[in-house]
């Protein structure tokens, strides 16, 4: 079985942390990550910096990156602006997010569900032309901090959408944590079973020790591409 790993740690890793990192720390922690096999690497977040400003760098360590064809850079945008920002570096992906709820989606990207959407759905098209890869990201698929579990079908429709975007990878988010393997079971053939051709990621977290349980019954389920962050 072949499964290919998504190092996250640059930024979604970093974006938690108090310290800001300086620009040659977090390069030198990406050639690390590449030293060590990595090949898909998220290097920054391009958001507002007053937000994030463990990111707000994003731009200068894109600049500092090494130039290589064995390695997929990847920046993680929430808008256009942020778009714009991505593809004038060196990132060879670009991952869009859209959360499964209203309060997340509010709370994070102050817009709707739909608006996000609606937005990717004018992106997605801008980026493939500008060469890049393109995931989408359901954030909050398995559970929500401000509005409790998640309807499946929701998952369901918004990969759907992201689907007919034209992106080339969906990933399912459990962004705070909360899934056990059954709703790893309960909910990834649904997501599987609309994508067609398109490669289906997940992420998950280890908040209740049930990461790595979840990442086994993903595998077992077919999917193939995982997320990870150094720690």
């Amino acid at each position: 079985m072949d499964v290919q790993l998504v190092e996250v740690g640059p930024r979604d890793g970093l974006q938690n942390e108090s310290t800001i990192l300086d620009v040659a720390t977090k390069v030198a922690l990406i050639n690390r990550l590449v030293d060590a096999g990595v090949t898909r690497i998220e290097v920054a977040s391009f958001v507002h910096p007053k937000l994030v400003p463990q990111m707000a760098d994003a731009e200068a360590v894109c600049e500092a990156l090494e130039d290589r064809d064995d390695v997929s850079y990847i920046g993680t945008v929430l808008n256009r602006r942020g778009l714009d920002r991505a593809l004038t570096t060196r990132v060879d992906e670009v991952n869009l997010v859209v959360a499964a709820t209203e309060g997340f989606n509010n709370a994070n990207q102050r817009a709707s569900v739909d608006d996000t959407m609606s937005e990717i759905e004018r992106m997605v098209p801008i980026a493939k032309q500008a060469g890049r890869f393109v995931s989408v990201t359901i954030s909050v698929a398995f559970g929500c901090p401000f509005d409790g579990e998640v309807d499946p079908s929701r998952v369901i429709e918004l990969a759907k959408r992201a689907v007919a975007t034209g992106a080339d990878e969906i990933a399912l988010g459990d962004t705070i944590g909360v899934a056990v393997p059954s709703d790893v079971t309960n909910l990834v053939p649904s997501v599987f079973a609309v994508l067609d051709d398109v490669a289906l990621r997940v992420h998950f977290h280890d908040t209740r020790r049930t990461g790595l349980g979840n990442v086994a019954e993903a595998l077992r389920l077919g999917v193939r591409t995982v997320d990870a962050s150094v720690g």
